[in-house]
């Protein structure tokens, strides 16, 4: 079981005092003094900033609703709740919605479809293919599958999920290491022609990959996790899209709720939460960490903020083209991640927090080894 620190009031515990906290949570970081309110009533923060994926235009944070079938903590949330965080999220200025068939599976997808249908033409939602999902009942079978007679049967799927008769920016989720990318990519070029697609993406791919892929068909986006808990896309996947034009967009900008403050030193995971096998988060890796959550929380003081705002907009600081993904079931941590998006920092401020957050060390793996051996593969040869 967790502690009570991981509980989705204590994300704004070191903010407010409990009786606020219950029906006032904070939000801050809109340029003037932080206002407490509930999260059903009263305005809300708007992101009005725009930023461009190659060539596709979105809202500067979008809205990841991986977990909205599901949470971390094995928790089922109520579907209707996450159907009115989806519409507030557009409400408030969203236009880039993020699942996959993975999610769920197939679930998530239907939850989006339902959630975005009364403004499905003024926003993009994105969709992912390549683990072996089962296409008819969504069983989650071993290991991967990208052959693109597969890619067309699983886009189909994801048409009468998601509502819509495309896709906006259509990723393959992991690599399959028997399929040529450039195979992948005839595939997803069949369906633009359909209008079936509108653009494409990888995740976590091998670097040689996301070059024959982008050669093969240009590449809007790619999908890898990034935050001030995982930096490792700056090693050398940022270089590469920034070279090739393509769009970055990190999933768990938050570090699975770490950069937050709701997990703390005694935290533990409940059975299924896969936070619990992740060694970063094992009991013994998690105080050598914190130094990274008393830096945001510094300069969530400095900049009338809270820590999660500061550490979405320290991602939208790395480059343009970035666009940070949130993932929540909570209407008030909606409403905080919205508020990142006024955040600025000066050029001295942002050389000051990149300097404090490279001089942290983070220890331990940031997924278990059966997960990380799908990330960074090379397609196969093409012949």
């Amino acid at each position: 079981m967790t502690t009570p620190t991981s509980s989705p009031s204590a994300r704004r515990g070191f903010l407010q005092s409990a009786t606020t906290l219950a029906a006032a949570p904070l939000l801050g970081g809109l340029g003037t003094a932080a206002v407490a309110q509930t999260a059903s009533a009263g305005p809300s923060p708007v992101v009005t900033g725009r930023r461009k994926l190659g060539t596709l235009e979105v809202s500067s944070l979008g809205l990841g609703v991986q977990n909205m079938s599901r949470t971390y903590q094995t928790t089922v949330p109520s579907r209707p709740q996450m159907v009115d965080i989806i519409r507030r999220a557009h409400d408030s200025g969203v236009t880039f919605f993020d699942a996959a068939e993975a999610y769920g599976p197939h679930e998530v997808e239907r939850i989006l479809g339902e959630g975005v249908a009364p403004f499905r033409n003024q926003v993009a939602i994105t969709s992912k293919f390549g683990w072996n999902i089962d296409l008819q009942t969504g069983e989650r079978r071993p290991g991967l599958i990208s052959r693109p007679e597969h890619i067309k049967l699983a886009v189909d799927g994801m048409l009468q999920r998601l509502r819509t008769d495309r896709i906006d920016l259509l990723y393959q989720h992991r690599v399959d290491p028997q399929v040529p990318i450039e195979d992948v990519a005839g595939a997803v070029k069949d369906l633009m022609a359909q209008g079936k697609v509108l653009h494409w993406g990888l995740c976590e791919m091998g670097p040689q990959t996301l070059r024959r892929a982008h050669a093969a068909l240009p590449l809007t986006a790619v999908q890898n996790e990034y935050s001030m808990l995982w930096r490792g896309p700056e090693k050398w996947v940022l270089a590469a899209c920034e070279e090739l034009g393509i769009g970055f967009v990190p999933w768990s900008p938050l570090g699975v709720g770490f950069l937050t403050g709701a997990i703390d030193a005694r935290t533990r995971f409940a059975d299924g939460d896969i936070r619990k096998i992740e060694s970063r988060f094992a009991p013994e890796n998690l105080p050598h960490k914190l130094a990274l959550v008393a830096l945001l929380q510094r300069w969530a003081a400095q900049k009338n903020a809270t820590p999660a705002q500061i550490a979405l907009a320290w991602l939208m600081e790395q480059k343009p083209w970035i666009v940070p993904i949130p993932g929540t079931t909570q209407m008030a941590h909606l409403l905080e991640n919205l508020g990142a998006d006024a955040i600025r920092f000066t050029p001295a401020e942002r050389a000051e927090l990149n300097t404090a957050v490279a001089a942290i060390e983070v220890q331990g793996a940031r997924l278990p080894d059966s997960v990380l051996v799908y990330s960074e593969v090379e397609a196969a040869a093409k012949r």
